[in-house]
């Protein structure tokens, strides 16, 4: 439970980080309403919503284990290792069939790996559903432009 505190501090100290290099971003009359500095931003804001939900989901954790005695899950190496491979794995795909695929790819990945579900039609349209989703986010809402890649 220390570990994740700790990281839960680790996590908030990293979006201050982020938040106060965010706020060196120059303005220009030429920006839109979000700015230059709008996603960094709001991205800095989620980061610290991740961070203080940790220590509170530890602090909440611990309460209840009090009780009943359980131990804490640790996570083997191995699992951390398989889950950067697939994160290489995308920043090495993504750029040669885009984002929408590469994004649709690692959700698949992701839960193949987790064991949650094996290749099926489900996985499918989950992978597309969340990449679709993912895209409208990121390149239609927020609109931030993915790299171009050699197909499209």
């Amino acid at each position: 439970m220390k570990k994740d505190i700790l990281s839960g501090g680790i996590v908030l100290a990293v979006a201050g980080a982020y938040y106060l290099g965010a706020r060196q971003i120059l303005h220009s009359r030429l920006e839109d309403e979000v700015g230059a500095d709008g996603l960094p931003l709001i991205l800095a804001a989620l980061l610290a919503a991740l961070g203080v939900l940790l220590i509170l989901r530890t602090l909440f954790a611990s309460r209840q284990q009090a009780g009943t005695g359980t131990r804490e899950y640790q996570a083997p190496y191995p699992r951390a290792l398989g889950f950067l491979a697939i994160a290489v794995g995308y920043a090495l795909i993504a750029p040669v069939v885009g984002y929408l695929v590469g994004i649709g790819l690692l959700i698949a990945a992701v839960a193949m790996y987790e064991g949650n579900i094996g290749p099926s039609w489900r996985l499918a349209v989950i992978a597309l559903g969340g990449a679709i989703g993912f895209w409208l986010l990121f390149i239609k809402l927020l609109g931030v432009e993915q790299p171009t890649n050699m197909f499209f």
